[in-house]
Parts: structure tokens; sequence; C-alpha cells
């Protein structure tokens, strides 16, 4: 095995154990939270803008579901417990 093939193998070994698999809160439609309740729900607990509290809010009106927040899992959950917790309907994929 030549140096240029040896140092080639380590880039890609260190590549894939660097890559973290990304999950995401998917949060969906229900008839029974105001646009209100949503947008100040998601400021709270995924920190997000009032804007993109908002627009995540009409998407998941309009579309049924927005994904508004990706992380770890570790990252992710405690964020996804409060906005169940809050009454929302999400879960981490």
């Amino acid at each position: 095995m030549s140096t240029k093939e040896e140092v080639l193998e380590e880039v890609l070994e260190e590549v894939k154990t660097t890559t973290q698999k990304e999950n995401e809160i998917v949060l969906y439609n229900d008839d029974y939270n105001t646009f209100d309740h949503v947008i100040e729900t998601l400021i709270y607990a995924c920190e997000h803008t009032a804007v993109q509290a908002e627009q995540c809010a009409i998407l998941v009106h309009y579309k049924g579901k927005c994904t508004v927040k990706t992380g770890s899992f570790e990252e992710l959950k405690p964020r996804c417990s409060k906005l169940l917790e809050e009454g929302l309907s999400a879960e981490i994929v």
C-alpha cells in the first residue's frame, strides 16, 4: 500500500467517525392549540425567534408537520418534552 493510499484511508476513517446522525423534532398540526400558544411554546422550548416560531406554526398549519429543531438526541429530548408538556404534538425522528 502506498503512502498516498494510507493517508486517504486514514482521512476517510476520520470522516466516518466524526459524522454524527442529526435527529429532528417534528411538530404536528392539531385542532386544539392556538397559533399564539404554538409560537410562544416554540420560543420557550426551542429558543426560536418570534419570526422563526411564526413560520414554523404556519408550516405546521398548512403542511401538517414541520421540523422545528435538529441536533443530537440528547439535546433534543428535553426540548421535545417541553413541547409535549405544553400540549403540542411532537416527536424526535
